[in-house]
């Protein structure tokens, strides 16, 4: 199964990139992402999946479901700022619009249990400054485990600086270990910002156990995605010049909704370098970073 989906080769029916469990070859994780044009609106149906309304670029963003409206701030571009966001639950009818236009993804998951439509400020969003030196990058934990309430579905934005490193040190989460690691399935949705001749690439790394191969070495543009069923997941590579971001979207089948992982053995001695660096100073891009 291919692994690195280009820009426009998931687009379906009104849906710029509608990639579903099925098309993935999993159970749980999906994503969505829909382009409206100045005044545009749509509706569409949840079904099995929750999801959250997440602005890419465009603001005043309406969302209606359950008989609830939220008005959405929204953002310029992922790079320019943290933003608010709906999450609306399975077996639901949702409507957006966009009066100025907009970019629009929907991070989901099957799940189980149906929760209530609510709205997710920008400003109770937790930015987190993680890593050193060329390891930095800054993490929006807008519904991270933890802190942004859901069934099956855990999702964050990632900014790095060009030049550096992200998803790093190499890490994993296909096995139940208890305390440890739990499965997890994974997608990564990419944009790249543009330098002086226009739009930059990235390079994102899969590689597998001896039981359970995979093999992915993908230069990544805007509008990419990258499935990861399970194997070691990093680095993921901002090349110099050209800043990166990605939208990672999580689900899998333990009932405890959880962000566990295990570095590659080989790798993870990284980590006891960076108490001895310090965060690039072009951390963070867009407001207020945290905990490393």
């Amino acid at each position: 199964m291919k692994h690195h989906l280009p820009a426009g080769s998931l687009a379906e029916g009104d849906w710029s990139l509608r990639l579903t469990p099925e098309r993935a070859g999993w159970a749980y994780s999906g994503l969505r992402v829909l382009e409206l044009a100045p005044g545009g609106s749509h509706t569409f149906a949840t079904g099995e999946e929750e999801m959250v309304v997440l602005p890419l670029s465009g603001e005043g963003v309406g969302v209606e479901c359950d008989g609830a409206s939220f008005e959405l701030v929204g953002r310029c571009d992922v790079f320019s700022g943290v933003t608010d966001f709906a999450y609306v639950p399975r077996d639901a009818e949702v409507s957006v619009s966009a009066p100025g236009g907009a970019r629009i993804a929907l991070p989901s998951a099957r799940c189980n249990r149906r929760l209530t439509a609510r709205y997710g400020p920008a400003e109770k969003v937790p930015v987190e400054l993680r890593g050193t030196g060329q390891c930095s990058r800054e993490v929006h934990n807008f519904a991270a485990a933890g802190v942004f309430d859901a069934d099956k579905l855990i999702a964050v934005e990632v900014l790095t600086p060009g030049g550096n490193w992200s998803s790093y040190p190499p890490h994993k989460h296909d096995e139940d270990r208890p305390g440890e690691e739990c499965p997890l399935e994974e997608v990564y949705y990419f944009e790249v910002g543009e330098g002086p001749a226009g739009p930059g690439v990235a390079y994102q790394r899969v590689y597998g156990t001896a039981d359970r191969p995979i093999d992915v070495l993908a230069e990544v543009r805007s509008g990419d995605v990258v499935t990861i069923p399970h194997g070691w997941h990093g680095p993921s590579m901002a090349v110099p010049g050209y800043d990166l971001y990605y939208l990672n979207v999580m689900a899998g089948p333990s009932p405890d909704r959880a962000w566990l992982i295990r570095d590659d053995p080989a790798h993870g001695w990284i980590r006891d370098i960076w108490d001895d660096q310090s965060v690039d100073p072009r951390l963070p891009m867009t407001s207020t970073g945290g905990e490393r």
